[in-house]
């Protein structure tokens, strides 16, 4: 008796919810219990204690059971009407094309019905609770907001954070703060690898502009270096995570990734939870530092666009690289995240015993340049390399030497030299006349005055206004001319057109000799002769025999 009352008084406190999930399982065990002969009241008594009910409420239960065995599902349950209104395929298209708004969809089924295209739709409620009961979080999210927004309710695994070195994850991501670059606000780029195991940033670099392949092969060098001023981590890693970009895809990335014996997993395009932590990244470096820099442009939320103050300073390109590579170094050292146990990113790194490929200065800048693909010979001017010529201290008596050119994507300023047949670095080259500071700077302004100057030309030349409209018609365009204005306007194109191709100089021909028999259309554009009679003029413009001049 005491072993009951202890059962009765543990089960007692069951949730409500708990106490109807387990409604059927227990009529289900009793209707065994009869089948074997072995039902008994106390045992009915027991239940409906545990299930917060009364005893007689389980005796009927247990009858409807016996009559039906699907009442044993849910007993209690009030029995679903067979016209209940369920989603329909024709709903979630509606649900998608309105967005999820659910009045607009109960419009759009109204406006359906009246035209004999299908049922009327039940009351807005009742297609409120339907859409909640047949249609998961996820699948109403992403009706509503697209597949970006169906898979915040989605569940990722969590893959194993491994070994150090072992998975790396490279990202461009652009900050959203304004920084002041030659005069002109622009967001920059950041590129960066990062290792999977200890979530240290392994190489970071900054572009004013659009990334390149350029930024990504920057990144990587500062990745993969030790001393100073990258390191202490780095090394070479076993694969690298990128996401389609084409700058991670490019040739010269590529050939560089397989030149250093480093794997690329391509991932599919849109699927961000694949490389989760370097998204965990982008998201925490916005958060944790650029949210509170001058310039910051993200909107605090959507349809509200942030205020910018009118005297607010912004950072040049170099203090905003300074401070990002100051809290990289902070991220690394000091940042302590919750997996990591207590440890900053560096110190998990260090902590590991796993032994580190080591990738010789020299041969990672060879690895990671661009080459131009045909051999070249250094001549008294130098390197000819795309219509320039470059110059180095070493190359004084190389002249005749056959070379191989090697650079930088976009830094067209320097180029490295190899030798062509033993494949050996022989130096770095300098552009040989390079423009001034001042040079470039005033090339630059002239460039963007000229680019200015066109554009607002162009948008002069295709602004046009037209009327407002209260009801449906066509465009009105305004500014509209008369037959006679627009008869003159196409004349006088036409004549300014004859007048640039006339000559100013030209004399019409004389007249043709009297027994020639000459056109109207010609005779009227010759030259009338002194001795000419009126009625001559009249008849042709003909002059004197043989056209003779006095």
């Amino acid at each position: 008796m005491e072993s009951q009352d202890r059962v009765s008084g543990e089960t007692a406190g069951l949730p409500a919810v708990s106490a109807v999930v387990l409604r059927g399982p227990a009529v289900r065990r009793l209707l065994a219990l009869r089948r074997e002969g072995a039902l008994s009241t106390r045992h009915v008594r027991v239940m409906a204690e545990a299930l917060q009910v009364k005893e007689r409420t389980v005796w009927r239960w247990l009858a409807a059971a016996e009559r039906d065995e699907s009442a044993a599902e849910c007993p209690g349950e009030r029995a679903q009407s067979r016209d209940r209104f369920t989603v329909t395929a024709e709903v979630r298209a509606l649900l998608a094309l309105w967005k999820g708004n659910v009045a607009a969809v109960h419009r759009e089924l109204t406006a359906r019905a009246a035209r004999g295209e299908g049922d009327p739709p039940p009351s807005i409620p009742t297609l409120h609770r339907a859409i909640r009961r047949d249609l998961s979080p996820g699948e109403r999210a992403g009706l509503a907001g697209g597949e970006r927004e169906a898979r915040r309710h989605d569940v990722f695994l969590a893959r194993p954070r491994g070994w150090r070195n072992q998975v790396w994850e490279a990202d461009h991501v652009q900050a959203p703060v304004l920084v002041d670059v030659d005069g002109r606000a622009r967001r920059p780029w950041i590129t960066w690898f990062v290792d999977c195991a200890s979530n240290a940033i392994m190489g970071v670099a900054v572009t004013p502009g659009h990334p390149s392949r350029e930024s990504v092969l920057a990144a990587l060098r500062a990745a993969v270096l030790r001393e100073e001023p990258y390191g202490p981590q780095g090394g070479l890693p076993e694969k690298v995570r990128v996401d389609r970009g084409k700058d991670f895809l490019s040739r010269t990335v590529t050939a560089a990734f397989d030149a250093l014996v480093v794997t690329v997993e391509d991932l599919p395009a849109y699927t961000p939870h694949l490389k989760g932590t370097v998204e965990g990244l982008n998201r925490a470096v916005e958060s944790m530092f650029l949210a509170a820099l001058p310039g910051y442009v993200r909107q605090p939320r959507p349809g509200r666009r942030r205020a910018r103050p009118k005297d607010e300073v912004l950072l040049g390109f170099e203090d905003f690289t300074a401070r990002l590579l100051a809290w990289v170094s902070w991220w690394n050292t000091v940042h302590h995240p919750d997996p990591l146990g207590g440890k900053s990113p560096l110190e998990a790194w260090q902590d590991d015993p796993t032994p580190i490929r080591e990738a010789n200065a020299e041969e990672l800048w060879t690895f990671t340049l661009e080459e131009t693909g045909r051999p070249r010979v250094i001549s008294t001017r130098g390197v000819r390399f795309r219509s320039r010529d470059y110059v180095g201290a070493w190359m004084t008596g190389q002249s005749g030497l056959r070379v191989r050119v090697r650079f930088m994507p976009h830094h067209e300023h320097r180029i490295e030299v190899f030798d062509d047949v033993t494949g050996r670095y022989l130096g770095p080259a300098e552009l040989a006349d390079a423009a001034t500071p001042e040079q470039i700077s005033a090339v630059r302004t002239a460039r963007a005055a000229r680019t200015r100057r066109l554009r607002q030309d162009l948008k002069a030349a295709q602004r046009e206004r037209y009327a407002a409209s209260t009801r449906p018609g066509k465009p009105e365009r305004l500014g509209a001319v008369t037959a006679v204005e627009a008869s003159a306007e196409l004349a006088a194109v036409e004549r300014s057109d004859l007048s640039r191709l006339a000559l100013p100089d030209l004399i019409p021909p004389a007249a043709a000799p009297a027994d020639w028999r000459t056109p109207p259309s010609l005779a009227a554009r010759t030259r009338q002769g002194p001795g000419a009679s009126p009625a001559d003029e009249a008849a042709g413009g003909v002059g004197e025999p043989n056209g003779a001049e006095r």
